[in-house]
C-alpha cells in the first residue's frame, strides 16, 4: 500500500510563497491551504538531514512564533516516542516551555 502528499506552492514574481496547499491520498485528495510548513527527510545512506521550511508572505511574527512553539512541542513528543529518552524529552519540554512564555504564546509560570 502507497500513501501521496502533494504540496503545491502559488509564488509571487519574486519566488516569494503566496499561497500553499497540501492533500493527501489518505484523505481523499482534497486540497487544505496552510501558511507554513516544515519538512525534514532524513536520508538513509548519507545520514543527513534535508528541510524545506516555507512560509506565505502574509503569515504575521506571532503566527510564526505559534507555529515554531507548536512544531517544537511535537518535535519533543516525537522524540521521546521515538528514543524513550525521558530526560533528553523534558530538557527539551523545558525549552519550548521558555519559548512559548518569552514569544507571548503561554503565560509565564508560576514557578521560578
Amino acid at each position: 500500500m502507497k500513501s501521496k502528499i502533494e504540496i503545491n506552492v502559488e509564488l509571487d514574481d519574486k519566488k516569494v510563497p503566496e499561497k500553499i496547499e497540501w492533500s493527501s491520498s489518505d484523505q481523499g485528495g482534497d486540497p487544505k491551504e496552510v501558511k507554513a510548513m516544515f519538512i525534514s527527510l532524513f536520508d538513509k545512506d548519507t545520514l543527513d538531514t534535508f528541510k524545506i521550511d516555507l512560509w506565505t508572505k502574509d503569515l504575521q511574527v506571532m503566527e510564526m512564533d505559534r507555529f515554531v512553539f507548536q512544531g517544537l512541542r511535537s518535535l519533543a513528543d516525537t522524540y521521546m516516542t521515538a528514543t524513550n529518552n525521558q530526560d533528553m524529552a523534558n530538557d527539551m519540554r523545558r525549552f519550548v516551555q521558555y519559548f512559548g512564555e518569552k514569544t507571548g504564546i503561554i503565560p509565564p509560570s508560576e514557578q521560578g
